[in-house]
C-alpha cells in the first residue's frame, strides 16, 4: 500500500517560470518537496538523440512571421515520456511529495497523470504569460532554440483542467508560490 503524497504539476510554455516556481516553493512548504523537471529527464538523453526523429525532432519555421521551433515526439521519445510520468508515480507511491515541472502538449498526458496519481492528491497548476514576454525570457536564457516558446504557446494549455491558473508576468515566482500554497491549503514554512 503506498502513502497518500501530494503532488503539484506546474504546465506551461518553456520559459514561463516553472522551475524558479518550484524553487520559491521549495522555499516555502514546511515538508520537503522534491523537484523533478521534465528537461532533466529529456537531458538523460545522449547528445546525438536531442534532436532525433526518434526522440524528438524540432524543426524550425515560421509562425505569424516569428521563428517557430515545432516538436515532433518520435517512438522512443514517446516511451521516454512515458516513462517521465511513470517514474513521477513511483516517486509518489513511495511517499515523496513532488513539485513536477512539465510541458504537456496534450490533454492525454494530463489524463495519464491522473489515472497513474489517482491515489495521490494531484493539483494541476496551468502557468501563463503572454508569446512576447515567453520570446523575451527565451531570448534572454540562451538555452532554448528559439521559437519554441511561440510553437508551444497554442498548444500547452489546449484542452487542459487546472486547479488553479497563475500568470507569471504579472507575479514573482514567490508571489506565485504563495497563491498555491493558499489555494491548496498547504502548510508555510
Amino acid at each position: 500500500m503506498s502513502i497518500r503524497s501530494t503532488v503539484i504539476l506546474l504546465n506551461g510554455v518553456g520559459s514561463v517560470g516553472k522551475s524558479s516556481l518550484a524553487r520559491a516553493l521549495q522555499n516555502r512548504l514546511a515538508t520537503p518537496f522534491l523537484h523533478v523537471q521534465m528537461d532533466s529527464w529529456i537531458g538523460m538523453l545522449p547528445e546525438d538523440l536531442q534532436d532525433d526523429p526518434s526522440t524528438f525532432a524540432f524543426v524550425a519555421g515560421t509562425a505569424a512571421g516569428m521563428p517557430s521551433v515545432a516538436i515532433h515526439p518520435g517512438p522512443r521519445g514517446e516511451r521516454l515520456m512515458s516513462g517521465f510520468r511513470a517514474s513521477v508515480a513511483a516517486m509518489a507511491d513511495a511517499g515523496n511529495d513532488l513539485i513536477v515541472d512539465d510541458v504537456m502538449l496534450s490533454p492525454s498526458e494530463a489524463q495519464d497523470y491522473r489515472r497513474r496519481l489517482a491515489a495521490h492528491d494531484l493539483r494541476l497548476v496551468g502557468l501563463h504569460a503572454p508569446v512576447t514576454v515567453l520570446e523575451q525570457r527565451e531570448r534572454l536564457r540562451g538555452d532554448r532554440m528559439p521559437g519554441l516558446a511561440r510553437w508551444q504557446f497554442d498548444r500547452v494549455h489546449r484542452g487542459q483542467r487546472y486547479d488553479l491558473d497563475l500568470h507569471t508576468e504579472q507575479a514573482t515566482p514567490e508571489q506565485c508560490a504563495e497563491a498555491i500554497i493558499l489555494a491548496f491549503g498547504l502548510e508555510h514554512r
